[in-house]
């Protein structure tokens, strides 16, 4: 539903409330008239069905009240799924980054693990053919190779001899028992980054679950506010005064950072018209100006333009400047303001991770955050505004290659 059909209706809803106010006090007014018309005795009586007639009014205006009030809660309601949908994305991509470094722990570990699987091995067929030399030769067998000598030089070799054998024996002990340690170890590691895969996709699995879970009830939420003109004219509402709401927050920042000193933006950006870098690399879904509704022919003024980005995408700061405004905004999910000097502002909307805080100064092409849904009717994307003065005008003639 477009803004001129939604204003008409709004002002046949507010005729119709003004006739039905008139019509309950008529109806006030001719019970009073027969009151002071009847008899003394039908006066209380007829008092009394007065008094329950305006509780009856009172209590019809209560419930109406109610329903405009929860109608009134849509963004809300669109924003608390939001911010649902991005703590479940957080998770299942913190979940990701924990599988993919327990998939490099593991790949760095095997090769080290057959390195030292290969080296036991060596070790344990070096004890092995010692241990068969030491069988062979019985348990007399150094006395043997002592009593052998034929001379006394003969007999200090043959016993030097024997103090290495036992001394590379006992080393060859010690070293399979440190390399039977140290593959142990490494298989313990292997083990651990194996377990903490499978719990990594795991907790994927189970976020993706919820992500799902999360996206259908924004699409019912979309779907329900299609079937219901009502619905979507409150919801129409609400958006334009959320436009209204960012337009006076843009037209009260101050040029403050988050200690207090000032920081005043550079000049220069109103000479950059055609030189300015596009906020993402994507093309333009939906431009800036009137748009006619080719059902119902009515006509609504988009703002902003949107870029038709993956989420994830980064977005930069399409030129030097200081953020002014850093979080989540009612109708436009988690922006970045950046006061660009001579009055320009930009505003990046929809927006998943935010890098940067209020007060932050940024360059060109610095990245302000990333492409989400946030705030987003639609899916994935950005969208982008650029204001002079606090009045919108079409980002595109500032860019110098425009997207297609």
């Amino acid at each position: 539903m477009k803004m001129s059909e939604r204003q008409s209706r709004i002002s046949r809803t507010r005729s119709g409330r003004l006739r039905r106010s008139m019509h309950e006090s008529t109806i006030i007014a001719c019970f009073g008239g027969l009151v002071l018309l009847a008899a003394p005795g039908l006066a209380e009586d007829r008092a009394d069905e007065l008094e329950g007639l305006r509780d009856a009014i009172t209590d019809s205006r209560g419930r109406v009240g109610e329903h405009e009030a929860g109608e009134r809660a849509i963004l809300e309601e669109l924003e608390e799924v939001d911010r649902r949908i991005r703590t479940v994305t957080r998770e299942r991509n913190e979940a990701q980054r924990e599988v993919r470094a327990a998939r490099r722990r593991l790949a760095k570990v095997e090769p080290e693990l057959e390195a030292a699987a290969r080296a036991l091995e060596r070790t344990q067929t070096a004890l092995a053919k010692r241990a068969n030399a030491l069988y062979r030769g019985g348990q007399l067998g150094p006395i043997r190779i002592i009593f052998a000598a034929q001379s006394l030089p003969d007999l200090l070799s043959r016993a030097s001899a024997l103090r290495l054998l036992v001394r590379h024996d006992a080393n060859l002990v010690v070293r399979y028992g440190e390399e039977r340690d140290e593959l142990a170890a490494l298989e313990a590691v292997a083990s651990l980054a194996v377990r903490e895969g499978e719990a990594g996709r795991t907790k994927v699995a189970r976020s993706l679950s919820r992500l799902k879970t999360g996206r259908a009830a924004k699409g019912e939420i979309l779907e329900q506010l299609q079937k219901d003109r009502k619905s979507e004219r409150r919801l129409l509402l609400e958006l334009e005064q959320a436009a209204q709401a960012l337009e006076e927050t843009i037209r009260s920042l101050g040029a403050r950072g988050r200690d207090g000193e000032e920081i005043v933006a550079s000049s220069g950006f109103a000479g950059r018209l055609g030189q300015l870098i596009a906020p993402v690399k994507a093309k333009i879904l939906e431009r800036f100006g009137r748009v006619v509704d080719p059902e119902f022919q009515t006509t609504t003024f988009r703002s902003g333009i949107d870029f038709a980005a993956d989420a994830g995408t980064s977005v930069r700061s399409i030129a030097a400047g200081v953020v002014r405004f850093s979080g989540w905004f009612r109708g436009y999910g988690r922006i970045v303001i950046v006061d660009h000097g001579d009055a320009f502002h930009s505003i990046s909307g929809h927006l998943d991770e935010i890098f940067v805080d209020v007060g932050d100064p940024v360059d060109e092409a610095q990245a302000l955050g990333t492409v989400g849904e946030t705030g987003s009717l639609g899916g994935p994307g950005l969208y982008f505004e650029l204001r002079r003065s606090g009045e919108a005008i079409d980002p595109e003639p500032w860019l110098a290659v425009r997207p297609h």
